[in-house]
């Protein structure tokens, strides 16, 4: 009868005794931690982040007509392919005259997607859409869009994008403009603004 083959273990680490062991000499023994006993008279002090000035509550007092609204690549070309004039749709959405803004990254983005988007290209090129020049190192657009809007809340966001709408989100007063059923909607925008309600 032959002997057994013993597999060989991968990534087994020696057995070591730990540092505070009382198999170890006193002087060579890790002193065990303790920890400090906190004063409960003690003022606990935490950081609560600055809350901009323009919002109360969730509600955010620097929107209002005309409304600016920033425009994200994938927001046109879903316009496009729903046959939904931009200007027209977003008016028709928010009962008010809305100004569409373009980053210089969203420009970018959209002339790196080449002959297919061309179309698009053509109407982010338009007169109607405010050009907003970039500073910043790249030219990723959802971070350029977040950043802009995290420093001013004065934008409303148009995009479809799963992704970008969820860290949108996160920053409070600012609402999200998507497309639904062949039409533009809204959502947290206060109600007393033209918002669609479903």
């Amino acid at each position: 009868m032959g002997k057994a083959k013993k597999t060989k273990q991968y990534a087994v680490m020696k057995r070591r005794i730990a540092p505070t062991d009382q198999r170890i000499k006193e002087k060579d023994r890790a002193k065990p931690q303790r920890k400090k006993e906190e004063d409960p008279s003690a003022i606990k002090e935490r950081e609560v982040p600055q809350v901009p000035s323009c919002l109360f509550f969730q509600y955010n007092t620097n929107l209002g007509p005309p409304y600016h609204i920033l425009v994200d690549t994938n927001f046109i070309n879903f316009s496009i392919k729903a046959k939904l004039d931009i200007v027209q749709s977003m008016m028709d959405c928010l009962y008010a005259k809305c100004v569409p803004c373009i980053t210089d990254c969203v420009m970018a983005e959209l002339e790196k997607l080449g002959q297919k988007y061309r179309v698009a290209l053509r109407i982010a090129k338009d007169t109607t859409f405010e050009r907003l020049p970039c500073t910043h190192a790249g030219t990723y657009a959802d971070d350029c869009l977040v950043q802009r809007v995290t420093q001013h809340k004065c934008y409303i966001v148009a995009t479809v994008d799963r992704d970008l709408k969820r860290r949108i989100r996160k920053i409070p007063g600012v609402p999200i403009m998507y497309i639904s059923n062949h039409r533009y909607n809204i959502e947290r925008m206060p109600d007393d603004y033209g918002a669609p309600r479903f």
